[in-house]
């Protein structure tokens, strides 16, 4: 009999195996769990921005029907508050003090949706109800909410213990050596911007239920992650002061994470402590308001930059001064965001001379912290954007400034003035590929259409790099059952990427094996010791690796197992069709008759762990191309062309759907999305009404392609993807509309979201000029 190479292992184009349960209604999340005997939660949570305040009588609130516990900032004292812990050093060495994250306010709220107190009742509805009977005067007082003016001398200090509204100083570069690029440039062209808020708006809302069980003596919290372990850390550490033994974190399906729901908030902890004194399950979900008021929000920078140039356009230095709000608390990575933004600053360019200055600050606004790209779509947004401005200022075209200025192949390896290690790129040959896909050559016959129907046209590109897959591990386990299947036990989280396909197509590869007869399991603290959880594109090329690793690891103790039992040796035997086959023979052991075969139950499991010492560096050029009614300044986005270096693809099909959605993001922030605040720390933009998300009608049909160079850095050649379409698509598309306004009315700077409103009224003003 002939073993049959199944098509499922590296490259494969293989249908997601997960999507039939979610399109048929099975997906299991978090709030389709209900334990036995489960109460609810509802959070209490501030209407004003700043204020002091009293709590009154809780008596009617506790005697209010269905309410079994109301908990206030004094019930939880003994609670410690959520640390982040990744403050980074000042230019005088010294790490800036944090302002944490109480689990339920003492006596201060600090923005709107700030936790107040905790009801528990029989339904959520009457747990609300309860909050209400709860009397709070609150004492308002002036806020802080903008970042462009969160350190000036009149604005309301966020934490007067500081004196400041300055949560830090970091600085990247050599100032010395920048100041002497400039001074001998021959031209030095600035920007100046606003990287706007944004809201993560998965599709499932944050939900949690917290359990006590006696007869574990243990905690088991029950939410949506993008990873188990570090939850059970930061909240056996810093919250409740007990053994990682004596918590149990699972997360099952989750609706989209982005980022947002890496971080351990309030409601995780306050579920728990409930639960325990009641001795009841106690379940908390959020409903969309709360969402927009309280989860993490993202970017949110003031930005300045210019750049030296010599005669022929050459890039000689950067400079950037940078505010990074940081919201009323610091989150849990939201320190280090702008730091690992800032260490891309000079994006694919030879720019031998940096000087970068990073402010936080503190508003009083939701906390900001890491959202799909974390920092990279702010590095990638600031050079773009300041390289279109320098072609303008030479007259020179957008490509011919990047071909003069681009990382040349033969320079890699190539350190960075950040020291940030390139290992490969080809930067020319992408960019010239995706301007010939796009049709840039014949841009002009377009626009002249466009000029007859009454439009305006514009043509941008962004030619991005970004650090992903940081140095790290993810280790993985591989297992084979009692029926022949197989299962692989990994620390990292789906949220949507496709997972259960990427790491089953990894072991297939070693086990000749249907990827129907894999599975794979995250999200459950008691299945595997440690994980690094999903964020920053890590997922597929660390722990696809140590998949990888693992299975051939099983596979070599299965053909061991066979080779006993059959009386040959393990280099005759293959694996394929699920069973283990003498070469050239019809002597064959099902894998299920090698599970009983095995004598140590340890022959029949794997582990695989690939340690990588240097981030990965995807890269690309995107092009984009829109069109603007002048008269209601509504823009289209015509065309979209990608063409991407990803070194090794895993499956096309699903690095597709990445791509497209990080495209869709980073139109939405150019185009359309934006959290505001008022000047007293309202959220205007707090729900659909008011807060526009890109839809289908938003984007056309992508191209999208890849021009792959290998990565030398991972072990098998692959660079992180997830986060890549947002950082490419935001520049390219805000070029583009920038590019429009230029050549019909020499507008050179339009803010984002490039709303019709913005870009009505920037046309106006420029024919009145």
């Amino acid at each position: 009999m002939t073993i049959v190479t199944p098509k499922f292992g590296m490259g494969a184009s293989v249908l997601r195996v997960e999507d039939g349960a979610f399109i048929t209604g099975m997906g299991r999340y978090t709030d389709d769990i209900a334990p036995a005997s489960q109460l609810h939660g509802y959070v209490l949570r501030s209407p004003v921005a700043k204020a002091s305040f009293t709590v009154g009588s809780l008596d009617d609130a506790r005697a209010a029907p269905g309410v079994r516990l109301v908990l206030t900032g004094a019930d939880v004292a003994h609670l410690g508050a959520l640390k982040s812990t990744v403050m980074q050093k000042q230019p005088d060495g010294t790490r800036a003090p944090t302002r944490d994250i109480p689990i339920l306010c003492r006596d201060r709220v600090h923005y709107v949706g700030d936790a107040v107190a905790f009801v528990v009742a029989d339904s959520r509805a009457l747990a609300q109800d309860a909050a209400e009977l709860i009397e709070v005067d609150y004492d308002g007082e002036d806020a802080a909410a903008n970042t462009a003016t969160a350190l000036d001398d009149e604005a309301p200090l966020v934490w007067p213990e500081l004196g400041t509204n300055r949560a830090f100083t970091y600085h990247l570069g050599d100032k010395a050596r920048t100041d002497s690029a400039f001074a001998r440039a021959d031209h030095v062209t600035s920007v100046e911007f606003i990287n706007n808020r944004l809201i993560c708006n998965y599709m499932e809302p944050r939900s949690a239920i917290g359990e006590w069980r006696d007869d574990e003596d243990r905690f088991v919290l029950t939410t949506g992650s993008q990873g188990v372990h570090s939850m059970r850390t930061v909240l056996t550490g810093q919250v409740f002061g007990i053994g990682a033994d004596k918590l149990r974190v699972v997360t099952p399906d989750v609706g989209g994470g982005f980022g947002t729901k890496a971080f351990v908030y309030r409601e995780h902890a306050l579920v728990l402590e409930a639960a325990k004194r009641l001795g009841r399950p106690v379940k908390w979900a959020s409903d969309r308001t709360e969402h927009f008021l309280t989860d993490a929000q993202g970017r949110d920078n003031v930005v300045k930059a210019e750049m030296a140039m010599d005669k022929d356009g050459r890039f000689l230095g950067l400079r950037v001064e940078l505010l990074s709000n940081l919201g009323a608390y610091i989150s849990q990575y939201g320190p280090v965001i702008a730091h690992i933004g800032a260490s891309m600053s000079t994006g694919v360019y030879d720019i031998q001379a940096l000087d970068v200055t990073i402010l936080g600050v503190y508003t009083n606004t939701c906390p900001v912290d890491a959202y799909r790209g974390a920092g990279r779509p702010e590095a990638a947004l600031l050079v773009e954007k300041l390289a279109d401005a320098c072609a303008r200022d030479l007259g020179l075209s957008v490509d011919e400034i990047r071909r003069r200025n681009f990382i040349r192949p033969e320079q890699f390896p190539y350190r960075t003035q950040t020291g940030r290690l390139y290992d490969v790129g080809e930067f020319q040959a992408h960019m010239d590929l995706s301007m010939a896909r796009a049709g840039w050559a014949s841009f002009a016959n377009r626009l002249a259409d466009a000029k007859e129907q009454g439009k305006i046209r514009g043509i941008g590109m962004a030619t991005y790099i970004e650090a992903c897959a940081f140095a790290g591990s993810e280790p993985a386990r591989v297992e084979l059952n009692a029926d022949g299947t197989v299962s692989v036990f990994i620390g990292t989280q789906s949220n949507g990427q496709g997972h259960a396909t990427a790491y089953a197509q990894f072991v297939s590869e070693k086990l000749n094996l249907d990827v129907e007869k894999i599975s794979v399991h995250q999200g459950d603290t008691d299945q595997l010791a440690k994980g690094g959880g999903t964020g920053g594109s890590r997922s597929i090329p660390l722990g696809g690796v140590s998949a990888s690793r693992a299975g051939a690891a099983l596979a070599d103790k299965l053909k061991k197992i066979a080779a006993d039992e059959l009386e040959a040796a393990a280099a005759d035997i293959e694996l394929g069709n699920g069973e283990a086959r003498i070469v050239g023979t019809d002597r064959a052991m099902a894998f299920a008759d090698l599970h009983a075969a095995a004598k140590n139950p340890d022959d029949l499991k794997a582990m695989g762990e690939f340690v990588q010492d240097e981030a990965t560096y995807p890269n690309g050029t995107h092009i984009c191309e829109v069109e603007i009614d002048p008269e209601t300044g509504t823009t289209e986005v015509i065309a979209y062309t990608i063409v991407d270096d990803f070194g090794v693809t895993v499956n096309p099909i699903l690095l597709a759907g990445q791509v497209h959605g990080g495209v869709v993001q980073g139109i939405g922030q150019a185009l359309q999305e934006a959290a505001v605040y008022s000047e007293d720390g309202q959220l205007l933009t707090a729900s659909f009404m008011d807060y526009a998300m890109p839809r289908a009608d938003s984007v056309p049909s992508f191209h999208f392609e890849t021009r792959n160079v290998p990565s030398t850095t991972n072990a098998m050649g692959m660079k992180g993807a997830g986060e890549a379409g947002t950082i490419g698509a935001t520049p390219a598309a805000l070029n583009a509309v920038t590019d429009a306004l230029y050549r019909a009315y020499g507008i050179t700077h339009i803010e984002m979201p490039a709303t019709p409103l913005r870009i009505w009224a920037a046309i106006e003003a420029a024919r009145q000029q």
